[in-house]
């Protein structure tokens, strides 16, 4: 087996924390090679952790003939000119979300790509995620029926005061956190036509200028109406996913889901009465429910390891064998053309 040398561009949470933690736990297909850091004391700390190559300017860093992916875990505002410098170089290029602020970014990463004839993929792991993949099974399943609406919730309390705080830095939840939650919603909703999107986006604990509460609904045509919150003004966080079907419905967490449902062909037959009903009641019958759980598995417990390394791995039989990617760039262009729409409207309101 092939191992692929990495570059890593950002020796902070992403790029230390997250993306060189887990190609160390994959040795036998990647190598970190080389990481770049403008922090000499973090540079510093990376190559004597990692046993790599150092650079504080990742333009230095990009000058080397031997990495096989460079990843681009620069602060978010970043993004798109290290991308471009990356794919310029002659490297296969993976970018840290949020990819972009704007669309039309994205059309111009996506050109240079072609272009260079290299790699480009972003870090939307979270369509990885256990939790995400059990909401797969039971909608595809069918038990349900058809889909009425699916709320998802990526809730909490916080307060923050970082430079993710801050909008000229593409900070705020809806680019920090929001990729994660509306990268799987656009999949349930469907990626072949763009929704309806309306949001309404405020400012309460944050230390920035950027959101930390975020309202956003995509509707469309035979599709189902997506209810998605990122919020850090939730005390109670009771739920990351509820699914109303025709025939039941889900409830539950990353850890833990319950779903219940009926068949039809076993419910009593039932006609439209335009006449009072005997007694004055109201419509009722008895449904014969069925009911089912999970539980995330010991062995996947870990959420971020485990998202991670599917990731990576489609990214190493992508390089070495020409797969498609699972997350696709023009997936991720419909994710960004969302979240384009959503400060719109926001800025609409102001």
């Amino acid at each position: 087996m092939k191992r692929l040398n990495v570059g890593i561009i950002g020796q902070g949470r992403s790029g230390y924390a997250i993306h060189a933690n887990i190609l160390r736990l994959m040795p036998g297909r990647f190598n970190i090679a080389a990481v770049s850091e403008l922090d000499a004391d973090r540079l510093d700390f990376a190559v004597k952790e990692l046993k790599c190559d150092g650079y504080l300017d990742y333009k230095e860093m990009l000058k080397r003939q031997d990495l096989d992916l460079v990843v681009n875990a620069t602060p978010s505002h970043l993004h798109v000119p290290a991308s471009l410098d990356v794919l310029d170089s002659g490297h296969n290029l993976l970018c840290e979300k949020p990819l972009a602020r704007y669309a039309s970014d994205v059309d111009i990463i996506i050109k240079k790509a072609g272009e260079t004839g290299k790699l480009f993929a972003i870090f939307q792991q979270s369509r990885y995620a256990p939790y995400f993949q059990q909401v797969k099974k039971v909608i595809d399943s069918g038990v349900l029926g058809r889909i009425v609406m699916v709320r998802i919730a990526f809730n909490g309390f916080a307060r923050r005061w970082d430079w993710q705080t801050l909008m000229d830095m593409n900070g705020g939840n809806l680019l920090n956190t929001g990729p994660h939650p509306l990268d799987q919603a656009l999949q349930l909703f469907g990626t072949d036509v763009m929704p309806e999107v309306f949001c309404l986006m405020d400012r309460v604990n944050t230390f920035g200028d950027a959101e930390d509460h975020v309202k956003l609904i995509l509707h469309g045509k035979d599709r189902p109406t997506i209810d998605l919150e990122i919020s850090s003004c939730c005390a109670y966080p009771l739920y990351t996913y509820q699914i109303y079907g025709a025939n039941g419905g889900l409830s539950g967490n990353m850890t833990h889901m319950d779903w219940k449902y009926f068949k039809p062909e076993e419910a009593p037959a039932q006609k439209l009465c335009r006449e009072s009903l005997p007694g004055r009641g109201y419509c009722g019958e008895n449904l014969k429910w069925y009911t089912d759980k999970w539980d995330v598995p010991k062995s996947q417990s870990n959420l971020f390891d485990v998202m991670g390394k599917a990731f990576y791995k489609n990214i190493y039989d992508a390089i070495t064998t020409g797969a498609p990617l699972t997350i696709t760039p023009l997936e991720v262009r419909q994710q960004i053309a969302v979240i384009e729409e959503c400060h719109r409207q926001d800025q609409s309101r102001r």
